[in-house]
């Protein structure tokens, strides 16, 4: 056990050496102090009566829209759309899924990037070799590794969204923990690109090649949300191509509604986008465990 925890510790020490690891550290550090000096609020019975970020003041409002059509209503005489102060429960809701949304898409984007030489270092000549020879099972060294890398991950990820969280609930006085729960799903969904960068490093030593793989399958998960309405346009045998696609593939676009459901505190939809990512994500680590396990380094 205490083989394995040290590779853990190892692997942890090692990502958090790497300068853009705490490059992201420190970034997140100026966004969420930037935050808490520049945004300033006036509420009046639950209703943002002036809103003041760096300096420059507004007013924020929302349409009033039909009860039946939902079209903005308008001033008969000018024309204008008719607007109502914005709600303090509305302006939360919509700085949390901001925030929620940005630490979701850049946070595994920065985070595949940082952790990308990690796994290049971690199957290079020589520094393998050394790591074999050692009484560890190649099992526990990979499982170390894997469980290195989603820890300082899970770190960098709970530190973003609870600091602004922390920020955004002390300007407003209003608490709501039940958006951290979406820090689950940005680090899950983290895991499962990041099984793609270490199947094809342990494979082909090639992370380059792995990070340019999963970039590449994010953005075509953009492609696959949009199945109902691609499909209907191809043939019989295309059209079974893209569904199969859509079932393989990691379904990350999509996972984002997840988590602006669980911000909203709505019950999710659909969690299947989820659920077919981490499958892949855990077949995909298979994978690479018989990859590495089997190959002559």
């Amino acid at each position: 056990m205490k083989q394995f925890s040290a590779t853990i510790l190892l692997t942890f020490r090692e990502l958090w050496a790497m300068r853009i690891t705490q490059g992201i550290f420190v970034v997140t550090t100026i966004a969420w102090l930037l935050l808490t000096f520049a945004l300033n609020l006036d509420v009046i019975e639950g209703s943002i009566a002036a809103l003041r970020i760096f300096g420059f003041e507004a007013t924020p409002t929302e349409a009033i829209r039909d009860a039946v059509t939902g079209e903005p209503l308008r001033d008969a005489e000018t024309g204008n759309v008719l607007r109502e102060a914005l709600s303090l429960d509305q302006f939360v809701l919509g700085m949390n899924q901001m925030v929620f949304g940005a630490s979701y898409l850049f946070g595994t984007l920065l985070g595949l990037f940082a952790t990308m030489p990690l796994v290049n270092g971690f199957v290079e000549q020589g520094r393998i070799d050394l790591m074999l020879s050692k009484p560890v099972s190649r099992a526990k060294l990979l499982t170390g590794h894997i469980a290195g890398v989603w820890a300082i991950v899970a770190m960098l990820v709970t530190y973003l969204v609870v600091a602004i969280w922390l920020v955004i609930s002390f300007k407003t006085r209003l608490w709501l923990p039940h958006y951290l729960r979406s820090i689950a799903i940005i680090v899950i969904m983290f895991g499962v690109m990041y099984s793609i960068v270490l199947a094809i490093g342990v494979w082909m030593r090639s992370t380059g090649l792995g990070l340019v793989t999963a970039y590449g399958c994010i953005f075509f998960s953009g492609i696959l949300a949009a199945k109902d309405q691609i499909v209907p346009q191809l043939t019989d045998f295309t059209a079974a191509i893209f569904v199969g696609l859509y079932h393989i593939v990691p379904n990350y676009i999509e996972v984002i509604s997840i988590v602006a459901q669980l911000g909203s505190n709505e019950s999710v939809n659909s969690w299947y986008p989820l659920v077919s990512s981490v499958v892949f994500g855990a077949t995909v680590y298979g994978i690479s465990y018989v990859i590495f396990l089997r190959k002559d380094y």
